[in-house]
């Protein structure tokens, strides 16, 4: 299995671990590296899974397609983050969402699914894994409420402008690229893609922003009215 376990080590899920720590760990979680092309999925809603995914190369998202084809995206994983960890904890509990293959990606597939199990292991990597867990798990709430307020907006441009002042944030920059394609930004703000496209012309031409493809700038001296 050809893994940068230097780079392992750096990631969330991993952190704080020894060479001897990640080895035994990779080994209990019967670790896996496979590849996926774009728009391929990963996990499929529907199934229960005892598995998590973390992203060593590429991208992933999560949707939901319900039964007359609409889908909403609720977040996108980048490399180093992982996915599906809830569910892997709760193994008889089917998934709500797809995991799709934003992009060509190579993910590094984990079972740990038997740490829900009740068991009195005191081994180190497993104390360290269950910390490093919970850390993963709050940031992931916070990425869901991040959502919340993302679509909480009624108009399209309160919507817009509450997603791209929370990318400025975390860029830390008013320059920066978002993980989304037109239609998939629509999907992720429950919003139809023509009036998105619409929308974001209008702010355009008001000298709001600069956008072109997933590249965006914003331009504060015009205010950000919503």
């Amino acid at each position: 299995m050809n893994m940068n376990k230097e780079y392992l080590k750096k990631t969330a899920v991993f952190r704080g671990m020894t060479d001897e720590e990640l080895d035994a760990a990779l080994s209990a979680l019967r670790a896996s590296v496979k590849e996926y092309e774009k728009d391929q999925v990963i996990l499929h809603a529907g199934t229960p899974t005892d598995m998590m995914g973390l992203v060593l190369e590429g991208s992933v998202r999560i949707e939901s397609n319900d039964m007359w084809g609409n889908r909403s995206i609720f977040s996108h994983v980048e490399k180093g983050q992982v996915f599906a960890e809830t569910y892997a904890l709760v193994p008889d509990e089917a998934l709500l969402v797809d995991a799709v293959a934003n992009q060509d990606c190579r993910i590094l597939m984990l079972r740990i699914g038997f740490l829900s199990e009740e068991k009195q292991d005191t081994a180190l990597w497993r104390l360290k894994l269950m910390s490093n867990m919970l850390a993963v798990s709050v940031r992931k709430n916070l990425v869901l409420s991040g959502r919340s307020f993302h679509t909480s907006p009624k108009t399209i441009r309160g919507r817009v402008m509450a997603y791209l002042s929370s990318m400025s944030l975390q860029k830390e920059s008013d320059e920066f690229d978002i993980p989304f394609d037109r239609q998939q930004l629509a999907d992720y703000l429950n919003v139809d893609r023509t009036a998105l496209s619409k929308e974001l012309g209008r702010m355009r031409k008001e000298g709001l922003i600069d956008a072109r493809k997933n590249h965006f700038r914003l331009r504060r001296e015009k205010g950000y009215p919503l």
